[in-house]
């Protein structure tokens, strides 16, 4: 008999760290191995974890909606058989065990020695604890680094601003002598608790946590990393329109739900393969252009916990029956939020359907690292000239949002052109497939 100390895994490669969502346990619960205990969502996905073991739940470490690094131990099993485990797993003894969270503030508030990270080459630490540092104006190189592999963790910059604060504090009271009369003014200025409490009744706070703290950080990374440029163009698709009722009856033969968005996946395509500069990414390390050969196509979905982008793998080599199955699929298990992780990353280049809401026209944001997004809007009835008349006309809206680092306001057009063409007459696809 022994205690287990179960430590947060990896969730995925490149993926250091993952806020507890759920507990599916509490403390003094039986449970059997390979039970799911636990929901962890990270960077890309909601993540299901099981118990490694069977035993009995003796101290939750983590409470849900915070978030822990891989190799932080958030639960403690007592276990009878631990021959499998490893000695550092297997606590013998009942001592109470020392909270993590505080011996790593502990650790990281002391200043740092000449043996820190000081001079290192490398600074190891997540995206999100780097934005932490830049919001508190925390040099990464003055922290000593308390996670594994001598990473710098969200405690050690807490910790260390929060020992300036209270040092710069301390500085100003003892340097500042205060008479009386100060006193009393600053005692005249502490405001009544009646505004506050009023305002608590008008406002309700909620943290930004699970999916929604994924997309913010996801949003502000883009937008401040990617300089953006969105063009804007309208399309006659009266014989896209055309094509798919057409197809529909034979669609649902084959059990197929037949939307526009196949077509346009497909005619994305083979704009890509003109213009091979829009599926790419940019190394920000070697400042290279990668140029992907390969078409990933995300598709943006709408959930009840936020946006969500299944990726179509290799869509080039797929017709239009598989495609729209694939995005019905994914759309379905997305919003059931039984999507794993590996759909859920590797696209090149995403398509974002406002139209299905209801919208037309918009700036969509760059799923980054890609360099480029294609906004559809809905298809409205418009009046046009052709042929020297007035007619009434399909028409659907399109909204491209580009890395204008590497692609230029030309070529952007240019490919944007080219998809139009296609589905003005759908046919041509015919000859792109």
């Amino acid at each position: 008999m022994g205690t287990l100390k179960m430590k947060l895994p990896e969730l995925g490669e490149g993926i250091f760290e993952g806020e507890i969502l759920e507990w599916r346990i509490k403390q003094g619960d039986s449970v059997v191995e390979d039970d799911i205990i636990a929901e962890v969502q990270n960077d890309k996905a909601v993540v299901e974890l099981p118990s490694p073991f069977s035993g009995k739940v003796v101290e939750i470490k983590v409470a849900e909606g915070e978030v822990c690094t891989v190799e932080d131990t958030i639960l403690v099993l007592e276990v009878k058989d631990v021959t499998n485990a490893t000695s550092e797993n297997v606590v013998e003894n009942k001592e109470p065990e020392q909270d993590m969270a505080s011996t790593t503030v502990t650790s990281a508030a002391v200043p740092p020695s000449s043996e820190g990270i000081q001079g290192k080459q490398t600074i190891k630490a997540t995206p999100s604890v780097r934005k932490l540092a830049r919001e508190k104006g925390v040099s990464l190189h003055l922290l000593t680094p308390t996670g594994k592999d001598q990473r710098i963790t969200r405690e050690d910059v807490l910790a260390f601003d929060k020992n300036e604060q209270n040092r710069i504090a301390t500085t100003d009271i003892d340097d500042a002598p205060i008479g009386k009369n100060e006193i009393s003014k600053k005692e005249q200025k502490i405001p009544s608790s009646l505004p506050s409490l009023m305002e608590e009744a008008l406002e309700e706070r909620s943290p930004i946590r699970g999916i929604r703290k994924v997309i913010a950080n996801a949003m502000v990374k883009s937008a401040y990393t990617i300089p953006h440029v969105t063009i804007m163009d309208e399309v006659e698709v009266g014989g896209l329109v055309a094509i798919r009722t057409k197809a529909k009856s034979f669609a649902e033969e084959k059990g197929v739900q037949l939307t526009y968005l196949p077509f346009i996946v497909k005619a994305l395509i083979a704009g890509l393969t003109q213009f091979p500069v829009l599926n790419s990414s940019i190394d920000e390390e070697t400042n290279e252009i990668v140029y992907k050969k390969y078409y990933n196509i995300g598709i943006a979905t709408d959930t009840d916990n936020g946006l969500l982008v299944p990726v179509i793998k290799s869509a080039e080599r797929k017709n239009i029956w598989a495609i729209a199955s694939e995005i019905k699929d994914l759309s379905m298990r997305g919003r059931a939020g039984k999507l794993n992780a590996d759909e859920l990353k590797g696209s090149t280049i995403t398509i974002t359907n406002i139209g299905s809401t209801g919208g037309m026209i918009f700036t969509p944001i760059i799923n980054y690292p890609e360099v480029a997004i294609l906004g559809i809007g809905r298809i409205t009835e418009k009046p046009i000239i052709k042929n020297k008349e007035i007619v009434a006309a399909s028409m659907m809206n399109l909204s491209l949002s580009f890395d204008h680092r590497i692609i230029d306001g030309a070529t952007a057009q240019k490919f944007l052109n080219y998809i139009k063409q296609l589905l003005e007459d759908p046919r041509l696809l015919v000859l792109e497939v």
